[in-house]
Order: structure tokens, then C-alpha cells, then sequence
């Protein structure tokens, strides 16, 4: 199984994982059972677009209008995230 997203994937969070503010921390993490992983400004970005109804192309679209950035420099850096997350079953997808 190759963990890399295909353009029409819809990559969402399994039942038990979730972003929230950590108050005793401040920021934002991605709570999973047993597990919470801080997250940056740009993995809440991401993951704020990652609900299981929107394809990884569209996700990638949307970060690169959104930051005016270059949509080839975005969808590497979403897919390697998206990528690191999947191999530990943070990040799950839909064809």
C-alpha cells in the first residue's frame, strides 16, 4: 500500500482523532487516543480543510489561493504532512 494521496482522495480524521486547543499548552494539537502531536500554524491549516468531503486536489487549490503561494510547492508540502500522518493512522482516506 503506497501512502501517497491521489488527487482525487478525500483524506479525513478517524473516529478518535481531532484538533482542539490544548489550554495547557496554547495551542493547537492533534489529539489522538493516547497521543497529542502540537501542530503549526500551517499543519492547523491543513488540517482544518481535511474532512473527508473535499478531494487533496481541492484541498491543495485552496491553501495555494488562500497563501498566494505556488500550487506545486503546496501540494508537495500537504502530501509529505498528509503522508506522515497516514503511515501512523492519523489521517485516513476516502476514494
Amino acid at each position: 500500500m503506497t501512502l501517497e494521496l491521489r488527487q482525487s482522495d478525500r483524506p479525513y480524521l478517524p473516529r478518535g482523532v481531532r484538533v482542539q486547543r490544548d489550554t495547557v499548552r496554547d495551542r493547537m494539537v492533534l489529539q489522538a487516543p493516547e497521543k497529542v502531536i502540537e501542530l503549526d500554524d500551517i499543519g492547523v491549516a491543513i488540517l482544518s480543510r481535511v474532512d473527508g468531503k473535499i478531494s487533496f486536489s481541492q484541498i491543495v487549490t485552496d491553501l495555494a489561493t488562500t497563501y498566494g503561494a505556488p500550487a506545486d510547492q503546496v501540494e508537495t508540502d500537504v502530501q509529505h504532512f498528509l503522508q506522515a500522518l497516514r503511515s501512523r493512522l492519523y489521517v485516513l482516506v476516502q476514494t
